[in-house]
Order: structure tokens, then sequence, then C-alpha cells
């Protein structure tokens, strides 16, 4: 491992490279990366770096992302296969058929979209600011928000402004909501818990902690969110409710602290495809470069800036 490690780092310095990871990656790939965080913070990376060549350890649609921020740079992914359910539950042509049906609305594509569908919306979003820029619209202007119902439901929630919700869902966020989380608050009464607001829990988790003062400790954060709770907060006990791999992240900014995953199960298999044979690999021979149709990412980098400028 150690001899790997240290290849990456000569190709890295030798392709004047820099590593983005997200959260949720398999905690050799975190460790080695350049930076570490949630979509929105990879974005400003991808946007702001100096790097010829960015390595994206996370899944497609995040590589395409940087592609679009940074045409000029070579934008590579370890593995090509590593997809997301959430983005393949809209494609280009659904949306535009969506459109046609509320022809005056305002489309806000969460950041876990395909490049065609980005190209067809009005903003971008990730959770971290997925609220802000919902608000920031007039509030006469209709919303089309896809394609996460349960990021959606949450924002509509929070914002009071009603949209229409595409009904798509990431496969692992959506299995939280079947966990019973009175049980988990049995087993652990002190903890904090923070919850990730793609969770098919997170609006009733949400209204809880309104209505209820002893339900004050539920925190609905996106991932960067949660680092930034658990980094600012005296709490040194959490139960996390989102994909496991952020686990190695918050043990490594408090290592005094308990933290329990709201499921051992909450894990994504396509952002583990990527490892440190894979990322040398790619690095060595310039695999598997991601590079978006010029025409598609002219029309994709308007929402996408719009994103960046909202934060």
């Amino acid at each position: 491992m150690k001899e790997i490690i240290n290849e990456i780092t000569r190709l890295k310095k030798e392709k004047n490279a820099v590593i983005l990871a997200h959260n949720y990656q398999i905690p050799e790939i975190q460790d080695i990366a350049d930076f570490v965080g949630d979509s929105l913070g990879l974005s400003q990376q991808a946007a702001k770096t100096d790097a010829d060549v960015i390595v994206f350890c996370g899944v497609h649609f995040m590589a395409e992302t940087a592609s679009i921020i940074s045409p000029d740079k070579k934008v590579l992914i370890p593995d090509p296969e590593a997809g997301c359910s959430l983005a393949s539950t809209i494609d280009a042509e659904q949306l535009r058929a969506w459109k046609k049906e509320h022809p005056d609305a305002v489309v806000v594509s969460y950041v876990n979209t395909t490049a065609e569908v980005k190209a067809e919306s009005d903003y971008c979003v990730t959770s971290s600011n997925a609220v802000k820029v919902v608000e920031s619209i007039p509030k006469e202007k209709k919303i089309l928000f896809l394609p996460d119902r349960f990021l959606g439901m949450y924002v509509s929630s929070v914002t009071g402004r009603k949209m229409e919700i595409w009904n798509g869902a990431c496969h692992v966020h959506e299995k939280i909501g079947d966990v019973n989380f009175d049980d988990a608050r049995a087993k652990h009464p002190n903890a904090e818990f923070l919850i990730h607001p793609e969770c098919g829990c997170s609006t009733s988790c949400m209204l809880k902690s309104q209505l209820y003062f002893d339900c004050k400790n539920i925190h609905i954060f996106s991932t960067e969110g949660m680092i930034n709770y658990v980094k600012e907060t005296d709490a040194d006990e959490f139960v996390i409710a989102t994909e496991v791999g952020i686990l190695h992240r918050l043990k490594k900014i408090k290592p005094q602290s308990d933290y329990y995953p709201i499921s051992d199960e909450s894990v994504c298999e396509y952002m583990k495809m990527i490892t440190l044979e894979k990322l040398y690999e790619s690095l060595l021979h310039d695999k598997y470069e991601v590079k978006v149709p010029e025409e598609i990412a002219q029309k994709a980098r308007i929402p996408i800036d719009r994103m960046l400028s909202i934060v």
C-alpha cells in the first residue's frame, strides 16, 4: 500500500494533478485526496484549481460537473462505472416533457443529475444551498424541483414554497426512511442526530424537532453541514443518518467523540468503486477522461454558475 501511495504522490506532482474526493469515498481515497468535501465544496475546488488534471474520486455526474466548470482541464474519473441511482431517475427527454407541461416554471435541479439535465435547468443546487437558491426565486414563479423528492419536500417545508417535485430518490438515503428513529433515540438518548435532507425521514424528523422540545437534538444537514456542526459543538455523541463513508472524516476531525450510523447498511456501492489501484491507473494512463460536449456544457454552465454564486 505504501508503494502505491508513493507512486500516486509522484504522478500527481509530475502531472500537476489535484485529487478531489467526496465524503462517501473509502478511507484510503479520502486520506490521499487534496480536498475532501460535499458536492458544493468539490465544485468550488474544481472551479478555482490551477492544476492541469483533476482526478475526481466520486461518481460520474460529479466529474461531469468539474468538466463543465473547468473546460480547459483534463478531468479523470478512476472508474467510469461509478454512477448514481438518483441521477438516473430523470433524463433530459423526461425533463423537456415535464417543462412542456409547465411552460412558465423555473427548473431547479439537484447537482445529482446528468450534464444533459443540467443543460435543461435554470438553477442547480446542492443540499448545502438548496434552501437559499429557492428563496432567491421570485415567489410568483412556479418551481419544478428535481430529482430528489425528499430534498424537495424538505426545501418546501423550510421555505414555505409550493413546488412541483419529481419522484426520484437516492437508493441509500431512501432506505434510511425505514429506520425506526424512536428505537435509535432510545439506544442513544444523549446523542445528537445528524440527518441528511435526502433521507426518507428528513421532513418528518424536522417537524418533530420543531414540535417537540425533546427532539431538539435532531438536525438536518448536508454532509458538509454535519462536518461543521461536529467541529463547533461541545457534544461528543452523534448518530449519523447518511452514507457511512462520512464517519471516517468525522472521526479524524474529532476522534474523542462517538459516532453511530443510523444503519450499517447505508452504503453506496457506486461511491465505493474507486480504489487506490484504480486511482493509480487513472493517473498513470490518463484513464478515464470525462469531457462534456461543448454545446451541452455551455448550457449547463449557466445553472451551475448560479449554484456557485449562492452559498
